[in-house]
């Protein structure tokens, strides 16, 4: 179990999205850097910004990503679950359900307000807009909210908080994360 609440950042304007995850204390606890123009989405999960010791694999099922679905692997190739992109792609809702390693449907990480992802994809790119819109995003298990994602105000990065909201356990954090890792780069593709 990680201390919560976690900071995650990306820069805005960046050929390979590159993702750092750190902890209440500030240390780096999971870093992405999202290869450019892949055909077919693999992103390693690393615990290091120097990329040394990789803990994940998320591998898209198909090339063209319409209702995609991302498998999560350990480096052992142990399946800990998968991220599912729900129809279209859509400036107004966004809707990702969470499987576990058998494929049966656990989670659910959805848009807390669709209004505000739709104003963050209309004026996001502006400069200093990111300073007044911060769209949020609830994390659910079994029909409750285990963790919060909100965008927090920032000009020239993006900058997101998790905040713990319910009790799970180190098999659902580690999926849990690993899927808002990914639901965040599918997300910042989109707009």
């Amino acid at each position: 179990m990680y201390q919560y609440p976690l900071s995650l950042s990306f820069k805005i304007i960046a050929i390979a999205p590159q993702v750092k995850v750190m902890d209440a204390s500030g240390k780096i606890i999971l870093y992405v850097r999202q290869k450019a123009l892949a055909l077919k989405e693999s992103v390693p999960v690393f615990s290091d910004e120097k990329q040394q010791n990789q803990l994940y694999e998320i591998k898209a099922d198909r090339v063209i990503d319409f209702s995609a679905n991302y498998g999560i692997t350990k480096m052992d190739g142990q399946s800990i679950g998968k991220l599912s992109r729900k129809g279209a792609r859509s400036i107004w809702k966004a809707t990702y359900p969470v499987s576990d390693s058998n494929g049966i449907e656990v989670g659910l990480i959805h848009e807390e307000n669709p209004w505000m992802k739709v104003l963050d994809s209309v004026v996001g790119e502006i400069p200093f807009a990111g300073m007044f819109i911060n769209p949020a995003y609830l994390i659910d298990i079994r029909d409750q909210t285990m963790l919060y994602l909100k965008k927090e105000p920032a000009v020239f990065e993006s900058k997101f908080r998790v905040e713990k909201r319910g009790e799970f356990s180190d098999a659902e954090e580690e999926l849990l994360l690993t899927s808002l890792l990914m639901m965040l780069l599918l997300e910042r593709s989109r707009g």
